[in-house]
């Protein structure tokens, strides 16, 4: 229900655009969140948006050179990535958390109702 898609090789201080496509079911009521994993270590928060796209929430490493939205209408959410660093190469997943509110920024893995299969994004130095 959740397929995210977009990742990647690339360059440090290159971009890559993250896509997370919905289906079975309508989540534009739902807040959507990108997490990521490295092999051996816990997965992180990296990005959230309400349901309505009008309050985001970022993790303080991607402040300033990831930003999330969403398209609705297309059931889909972006994760824009500049100026990418190495430390930034994980498996990115996106999620969708069912709690209605207009400005909630879950930002909790235990928050998410729904996960995707990851997209590997790889930043080479």
């Amino acid at each position: 229900q959740l397929q995210a898609s977009g990742g990647g090789l690339v360059q440090a201080g290159g971009s890559l655009r993250l896509s997370c496509a919905t289906s079975g079911r309508s989540f534009s009521s739902y807040s959507m969140g990108w997490f990521r994993q490295v092999v051996g270590k816990e997965r992180e928060f990296v990005a959230t948006i309400s349901w309505r796209g009008g309050v985001t929430a970022y993790t303080d490493s991607v402040k300033g050179r990831f930003t999330i939205s969403r398209d609705n209408p297309k059931n889909t959410v972006y994760l824009q990535m500049d100026s990418l660093k190495p430390d930034d190469t994980a498996v990115y997943y996106c999620a969708a958390d069912n709690t209605q509110g207009v400005y909630y920024v879950p930002q909790s893995q235990g928050d998410f109702d729904y996960w995707g299969q990851g997209t590997q994004v790889t930043v080479s130095s």
